[in-house]
């Protein structure tokens, strides 16, 4: 390794701009706030791990949702902070669990009980179609899927669509499309009359 050379700062006072910085709308394509698996590695977690070690590494690394697999890197379900949290451990401890036992295949929603939507429907959508079509689900993600393929193709986050559309939600706590979908209807309300 070298060591590169460090520049002094103070007779630079100009920033770069992004050449094609575009502002997000609901009519802009939802693949804009699509996290997409074949451009970004996916959070993954073994289904043996404790879940008192990824409680803390979630909240440490504000991480929300990991997608849960087994030794094999087989897709078996999906773990989201709130579902880990120290109330959840604490409800399994009353149910007779050692704190120290139970494993993140103890708190995953399994991919039995999943529901996404398919990559192919995206490709064409709004982000104001993902946002009307998940706000009844109340949930924070929602898988996509490419049925073509048959892989887990990415995912949509509430929290990143908040941030593109720079909604005024706090992002550092659980944000579900519902609440999405309330401030931007207040704001369409508020420029309509």
């Amino acid at each position: 390794m070298k060591k590169l050379t460090l520049h002094a700062v103070e007779a630079i006072d100009e920033l770069a701009w992004p050449a094609n910085y575009q502002e997000f709308t609901l009519r802009s394509p939802a693949l804009h706030v699509f996290t997409d698996f074949k451009n970004i590695m996916p959070l993954v977690i073994e289904s043996n791990t404790k879940a008192t070690d990824v409680e803390f590494l979630m909240k440490k690394a504000h991480v929300r949702l990991k997608l849960v697999i087994d030794k094999h890197e087989k897709f078996l379900g999906l773990i989201s902070f709130d579902s880990l949290n120290h109330q959840e451990i604490v409800k399994k401890q009353a149910d007779g669990h050692h704190r120290d036992n139970l494993l993140i295949s103890d708190f995953m929603i399994p991919k039995s009980q999943l529901k996404a939507i398919d990559y192919a429907d995206i490709v064409h959508a709004k982000i104001g179609d993902i946002i009307e079509t998940l706000k009844a689900a109340g949930q924070q993600h929602c898988l996509v899927v490419d049925r073509e393929h048959h892989t887990i193709r990415g995912v949509l986050s509430a929290n990143d669509i908040a941030k593109r559309l720079k909604l005024d939600i706090d992002v550092s706590t659980p944000t579900s499309f519902a609440s999405i979908f309330e401030v931007i209807s207040k704001v369409t309300h508020s420029i309509v009359a």
